[in-house]
């Protein structure tokens, strides 16, 4: 009797051991991923060794948003984290370090202390979205452009193009580590 009382809390153990691990597949697989972040193309939002939790579920619902922080297959070697910028339909220009969105100006906070450690200097050079795409007026459906923060020093929509939104695999949302600086993204992050 002892044996069988035994074998039964094994089973138990291996199906709630199965359980979970199929569960961390499923939830690893679908839901979320941790992200770690190479390069300074964020700085000073994000910055090199970061580590994220990128939610892949939520743009399988809605579309991305603008200021949104996504991470997406630049290539097939190499995913990138940027900032989105313009959305489907919308015209993008930049002039003399300021955001035009159908030629309206387009506050961007989250580089105000940035722009403080590069006075005299434009963060982000002139370009329309006609010089990116070759011609476009407007983004066209299913597409983006992308940012990365530290203008100065990021391979973004000016060099790579429009990113695919099917290519977007997720939305950034949580900065876990390092711990001190855990942080929840909404999309308009002031440096504090």
């Amino acid at each position: 009797m002892s044996s069988d009382r035994e074998r039964n809390g094994l089973l138990d153990w291996i199906k709630a051991i199965g359980i979970a691990l199929i569960l961390a597949i499923v939830i690893k697989k679908f839901l979320f991923e941790q992200y770690v972040v190479y390069g300074e193309s964020m700085m000073p939002t994000i910055e090199n060794g970061n580590r994220l939790i990128v939610n892949k579920i939520g743009y399988e619902i809605t579309e991305p948003k603008r200021f949104d922080l996504i991470v997406f297959h630049a290539n097939e070697k190499e995913d990138y984290i940027k900032r989105v910028i313009g959305l489907p339909g919308e015209h993008i220009a930049y002039r003399n370090d300021q955001l035009y969105i159908n030629y309206k100006p387009v506050a961007e906070p989250y580089l105000n202390e940035y722009k403080k450690q590069v006075p005299n200097s434009n963060l982000t050079g002139d370009f329309t979205l006609e010089e990116i795409t070759g011609g476009l007026k407007k983004i066209p459906k299913g597409q983006i452009l992308v940012l990365g923060d530290n203008r100065l020093h990021s391979q973004d929509s000016r060099h790579i193009g429009l990113v695919k939104i099917k290519d977007v695999i997720g939305k950034a949302n949580i900065r876990y580590w390092p711990v001190d600086e855990m942080k929840v993204f909404d999309g308009l992050e002031k440096k504090e």
